[in-house]
């Protein structure tokens, strides 16, 4: 059978909605910007200055729903901040030097401003959390996500000498906790949120609700210094993400401790009770839901605790230590 050509259908893959031209473009805006990128893989040298062993130390995360209100905010030149935190923030619990990051970003159509607005944003969190943005994987899939949406994926990598690892095995009753203060919801929750603001509402509440997750890298070095110069160390590091307090501090705890929070010696933000009260959300659900204005704890000892009060004005102490079962309780 015989077809004329005027009934031919002529295919691309730029018409089948792929435009490489347009990805090769954001290869070369990350790459002025981050030099390490271009090959199939990247490189990172590795400088060691003290005596082994040591352990690479790697972490993955993303952004989850929190994107669904930077795509109807059409804002999203900080969601690159939270991608990176919420790897980061994991990342440093175990006393690693973070090193180098990956990111995975897919896009139903690749559009060139929007895509540069998010990898600024990874590249700022790289730089607040002082590692190199070594690769990523940028997807354009035609018909996989809604028009204007996409999602971002993390992977970081750290390196720890075994000597320097914080793991919670020495946590004993009687010790304190400090709390690192969040900069607001951070990146867990938003499902939630979503369900309690919407039209006239988000609008109102979406910068403080797209405020980028605090990276806690440099509170974190500056603190082990300042305690190795006083002869003390942290014994344990928890990132308050999904789960909040609660579930979040156990992880790192030993057993026969339990944590206890005292609610009274923090405010919590008033973000959190505009959750709470125009959702009705439970007390119980929100502690398990949000950190509730604190988003990284660190486990001391007593005088520990008080020179990193100096050491890192902000800080504050927010509980104890008991002997008891393994958990957590808000007093």
């Amino acid at each position: 059978m015989r077809y004329s050509a005027g009934f031919l259908m002529s295919f691309s893959y730029k018409k089948s909605g792929v435009d490489i031209d347009k990805a090769d473009q954001l290869v070369d805006f990350i790459q002025k910007r981050a030099p390490a990128i271009g090959g199939f893989s990247g490189l990172f040298d590795l400088k060691l200055d003290g005596p082994g062993p040591y352990q690479l130390v790697a972490s993955t995360d993303g952004v989850g729903t929190k994107l669904k209100i930077a795509f109807e905010m059409n804002r999203h030149h900080t969601v690159g901040i939270d991608l990176v935190a919420m790897c980061v923030n994991d990342l440093i619990t175990c006393g690693s030097k973070p090193l180098f990051f990956l990111d995975y970003y897919a896009t139903g159509r690749l559009n060139l401003q929007k895509s540069k607005k998010i990898l600024s944003g990874i590249l700022e969190g790289c730089r607040q959390g002082k590692m190199a943005l070594l690769g990523g994987e940028t997807a354009e899939m035609p018909g996989f996500y809604q028009d204007g949406e996409y999602d971002l994926a993390g992977f970081s990598v750290g390196i720890v000498a075994k000597k320097n690892l914080i793991d919670g095995k020495k946590i004993a009753p009687g010790d304190v906790i400090l709390g690192l203060p969040s900069s607001g919801v951070h990146s867990n929750g938003f499902s939630l949120v979503r369900s309690v603001f919407k039209g006239s509402l988000l609008k109102k509440y979406a910068s403080k609700l797209l405020t980028p997750t605090r990276i806690y890298v440099s509170d974190i070095e500056k603190l082990t210094r300042g305690l190795k110069k006083r002869r003390h160390q942290i014994l344990g590091l928890a990132h308050i993400t999904g789960g909040g307090l609660i579930e979040n501090v156990p992880r790192i705890l030993p057993p026969q401790c339990r944590a206890f929070f005292d609610r009274r010696l923090w405010r919590v933000p008033e973000i959190f009770r505009e959750i709470q009260r125009r959702g009705n959300v439970s007390d119980s659900d929100m502690w398990r839901t949000f950190n509730m204005g604190i988003g990284m704890v660190v486990i001391l000892r007593s005088k520990a605790a008080l020179e990193a009060l100096k050491i890192l004005p902000g800080s504050l102490i927010i509980g104890e230590i008991r002997k008891g079962m393994s958990g957590a309780e808000i007093l």
